[in-house]
């Protein structure tokens, strides 16, 4: 093992440097034999793209062999692992760092490549040569970042006998696969621009294209959402604030990219249907993924603060910075010379399917743009007048929610309006029963609260408006008949699927913000206290050691209306190694309601600080999330989209200068 090893790692680096090599043949030899259509040329792309696969897969599984057995000779394993952490952690450890979470998106980066290469066949020679060339490129680019700035296969002269453990907040199940979702949407918008910048260069951006793009932009999609949900959730339960979402940068870098996502879903079925917003596809696909790169940069400068940063390198960050400029800056100069060739056909009526996507994207993108201003605003007052602020959540949650309620206000009927041209009349006959069911839930709601604010009515009456537009949606789809709802396409199903989820999401967060009790004590040892319907008993207070860690655990009994509902055992980590702290949440899941408690640090007088939350529909909000995933599942499913049709057509000319 001793011998093993350090080859094992040593051939892992070498392979990382041949897949440089590669790449960049990979991303001049296609595109030279795009551009003078020398098929010899065009046809390397696809096992230059396999290969480049193949050698970083061999050295991110080296690297992860270097962390499972605890080679410290490896100084990246040395800074992040420890030979008494947990094995799913040493595994972990590999993307719990800024040099492995780069490797991994590499990984990422060039697996996309390949699947674009397999499943690809049915692209026209031309297009699917740059496609693979320009998704070449940006691996060039990660791969010189990574091999020249951030190699994670640097030695130590004296190795030490043992490492300096992973962040304590990162040795979390909820953290361990929350990266690798993440890195798979992020990443996964590289196709959609790689995609973008291939038909800017082939001159064809038609209904053929959005066929081709869109399920790349659904995986994509798919994963991003997955992703940000599961950070979500670690955040619910790990940090011991009780929040779910708190607008911290790098939360915000992973839902800029979501929300254009969701943008480029929509206009594509435009370009697809009526061939209208060429050039708004387009610059969905290339603002998408340099937002990615903007999220790429927030996370690893350290110009932001965030307990999700990865790095604080500002001499790394001007790299990142670099990337961004080229790839973005260049793919934006590019669409503004290419602007003859993506002249919309389709024209539609004010009232009409693609007027009620256009303002679905307008909403989107300028909520995007003010999530943007809010995250990035700290630094610009910093550099340019010299002030620090910290923009919080009142400013998201006054400036970003308007938006996202007329949003959710013109989904359910956006999807019933007909292409081309519509009556508001008979649209208007079809939602009036959705209508007022959710009105008056809503106003069922505001009669049964007292004395707070409109924001559960509101949620519950949104939710209800998606949930119950989509039922509609499918019905009518179906021509009213349950025989016809087995014939309708999964795309159709998947639409269906993913606008409930938002609607349960939307009252999920709406019932959690408007309902939410919270109570903060100092309790003694058996002392009972009551928090809403709930009695609190405060048992024991001990000390307990875990395999890498020590803890003061608190044993709380929890009762309602006189009946036990057991224990809760909420801890205070420290961890010896890393010397750093983590609060442990002890939470007993429902339906309807969590019971969220929290030990805190001990008084002076010999109590504790207790803090206990109840939280209503608190699981609402990630399992909406999950169904909006299925959504995305389902319609990639729809064989439709697995097929490239239209390659037979004959490519848009550019104009001759």
């Amino acid at each position: 093992m001793v011998y093993i090893s350090p080859m094992i790692v040593e051939l892992g680096h070498f392979a990382l440097i041949l897949a440089f090599g590669l790449a960049v043949f990979q991303s001049i030899v296609p595109l030279v034999g795009a551009h003078r259509r020398m098929p010899g040329w065009m046809a390397v792309a696809e096992p230059a793209a396999v290969l480049q696969f193949l050698l970083v897969l061999f050295s991110f599984a080296a690297l992860t062999y270097a962390f499972v057995t605890s080679d410290f000779s490896l100084k990246l394993v040395a800074d992040n692992s420890h030979t008494l952490k947990p094995m799913l952690y040493k595994v972990t450890g590999v993307w719990g760092n800024h040099e492995g979470s780069l490797l991994l998106w590499i990984l990422i980066l060039s697996l996309f490549g390949a699947m674009a290469a397999w499943f690809g066949t049915g692209l026209p020679d031309t297009l699917r040569a740059r496609v693979l060339g320009v998704q070449g490129s940006v691996g060039v680019a990660f791969l010189a970042f990574v091999i020249f700035t951030s190699n994670p296969f640097l030695r130590l002269a004296n190795p030490p006998l043992n490492g300096t453990d992973l962040n304590p907040l990162l040795q979390d199940p909820g953290l361990a696969f929350h990266p690798p979702f993440l890195y798979l949407g992020y990443v996964g918008l590289s196709l959609t621009f790689s995609f973008a910048v291939a038909a800017l260069l082939e001159g064809r951006v038609d209904a053929a294209w959005a066929r081709w793009v869109r399920p790349w932009a659904l995986a994509a999609w798919l994963f991003l959402t997955i992703g940000i949900a599961l950070g979500s959730w670690w955040a619910y339960y790990e940090l011991g604030w009780g929040g779910f979402w708190f607008w911290d940068p790098v939360e915000n870098a992973s839902f800029m990219p979501w929300l254009l996502a969701v943008a480029l879903l929509h206009s594509a079925i435009v370009v697809e249907k009526r061939e209208s917003l060429k050039a708004w596809t387009i610059l969905l696909a290339i603002l998408a993924f340099g937002f990615c790169l903007i999220g790429a940069f927030i996370v690893r400068s350290g110009v932001l603060t965030s307990v999700h940063a990865f790095a604080n390198d500002p001499d790394r960050g001007v790299y990142l910075l670099a990337i961004t400029g080229l790839f973005t800056g260049g793919a934006l100069t590019l669409f503004a010379g290419r602007a003859p060739i993506m002249a919309g056909r389709g024209v539609f009526g004010v009232v009409s399917r693609e007027s009620a996507l256009v303002t679905n994207n307008i909403l989107l993108a300028v909520s995007c743009l003010v999530v943007f201003v809010g995250t990035i605003w700290p630094l610009v007052a910093e550099l340019f007048f010299d002030r620090k602020l910290s923009v919080g959540p009142p400013y998201f949650n006054i400036a970003f929610t308007p938006f996202m309620i007329a949003l959710a206000l013109i989904l359910p009927v956006g999807s019933i309006l007909p292409w081309k041209r519509a009556k508001l009349t008979r649209v208007a006959g079809k939602v009036k029963y959705v209508a007022f069911l959710a009105v008056a839930l809503g106003a069922l709601v505001w009669a049964m609260q007292t004395g707070r604010s409109a924001v559960g009515p509101l949620g519950v009456a949104l939710g209800v408006w998606l949930v119950a537009g989509a039922v509609k949606e499918l019905w009518e789809g179906g021509g009213k008949r349950f025989i016809g709802l087995k014939r309708l396409p999964g795309a159709d199903w998947g639409k269906a699927v993913a606008h409930s989820g938002l609607g349960i999401t939307t009252f999920g967060v709406a019932a959690l913000v408007a309902w939410q009790v919270e109570d903060i004590r100092v309790a003694q040892v058996g002392e009972t206290f009551t928090v809403e319907r709930y009695e609190i008993t405060l048992e024991d207070v001990r000390e307990i050691e875990g395999p890498n860690y020590i803890a003061t655990q608190a044993v709380l009994g929890v009762s309602l209306n006189g009946r036990d509902l057991g224990e809760l055992r909420p801890e205070r980590r420290i961890y010896p190694v890393a010397g750093m702290p983590t609060t442990e949440a002890a939470i007993r899941n429902g339906v309807l309601r969590d019971v969220y408690l929290v030990i805190g640090e001990p008084q002076a007088n010999g109590g504790w600080a207790v803090r206990s939350f109840i939280k209503p529909y608190a699981n609402w909000i990630w399992a909406g999330a999950i169904i909006m995933a299925l959504g995305g599942a389902i319609s990639l499913m729809d064989r439709r989209l697995r097929v490239a049709a239209g390659a037979a057509k004959a490519p848009a000319r550019v104009p001759a200068e």
